[in-house]
């Protein structure tokens, strides 16, 4: 199964741009996945530490005409995630996309943080704390959306559940680039899935506090080996993933030691 990550930018420009690049990469590709950063279409909205419900309703009605565009990546698969307001509760909300079934949510994140540049537990609620895996592709796939990378214990359960694809759709600062791949590795070490990323990536609204990383990757399962990563030159990276060698790895240190 070919699977591809990227980075985008989140002006309207920029992300105009690397979006025409990503769906003429994912055809020339055949990419049969697709995976997408963290809330991609709309500009951060969480470094101001108090939320905006006119800005968290632009930001789902930006998200929700994008939608519509996902089928410019068909017949591939996409995953990522948008803000939602249901009922009045505001949650971040990741997703399957696919030509024949339309939109499914398959996750709400659980995990969030509150500090400068990131007061998303300001903003919005957690989810209410499923981690279910799902078929997606022809793969089995779990869901970690950026700082639920950090739970690993996320991570091996979904590795027990069988499990052969973990993905992480994020929104990461550039000083931190090389914690957050440290985090992938072990994602899949402990899980003995691949483990793949999307990032945002520009300037950002806040600074140097929010120049996003880009640094969308693949990793390796078993071995952790990182397989390849996206860049300013490069956003766009697809790979061919093995199922048989996610399977294989679950029999295999550390995935067999019991709980």
């Amino acid at each position: 199964m070919r699977a591809t990550i990227c980075q985008l930018r989140d002006d309207d420009a920029g992300l105009e741009s690397d979006w025409n690049g990503l769906v003429a990469h994912v055809r020339e590709q055949a990419s049969a996945l697709v995976l997408l950063p963290e809330m991609p279409f709309y500009p951060w909205p969480f470094v101001e530490q108090n939320p905006s419900a006119e800005v968290w309703r632009q930001a789902c009605e930006a998200h929700e005409r994008w939608m519509g565009r996902l089928e410019e990546l068909a017949p591939a698969v996409v995953l990522g995630t948008r803000p939602i307001d249901q009922d009045g509760l505001r949650q971040n909300e990741a997703f399957v996309w696919d030509a024949a079934s339309g939109y499914k949510a398959v996750h709400r994140k659980y995990y969030l943080p509150n500090e400068p540049g990131f007061w998303e537990s300001s903003w919005y609620s957690r989810g209410g704390g499923a981690f279910e895996a799902c078929d997606v592709a022809g793969v089995r796939v779990g869901v970690l959306v950026c700082t639920e990378l950090w739970f690993l214990e996320r991570a091996r359960a979904y590795g027990r559940e069988g499990a052969q694809v973990i993905v992480c759709p994020r929104a990461t600062p550039r000083y931190s680039a090389e914690k957050w791949l440290v985090g992938g590795r072990a994602a899949s070490i402990v899980s003995g899935a691949y483990c793949l990323s999307s990032n945002r990536a520009g300037p950002g609204p806040g600074g140097e506090g929010t120049a996003w990383a880009g640094v969308g990757w693949v990793v390796e399962p078993d071995s952790g080996r990182l397989v390849g990563t996206t860049h300013e030159r490069s956003p766009f990276l697809t790979v061919e993933i093995d199922a048989a060698l996610a399977d294989a790895a679950k029999s295999t240190y550390p995935r067999y030691i019991a709980e």
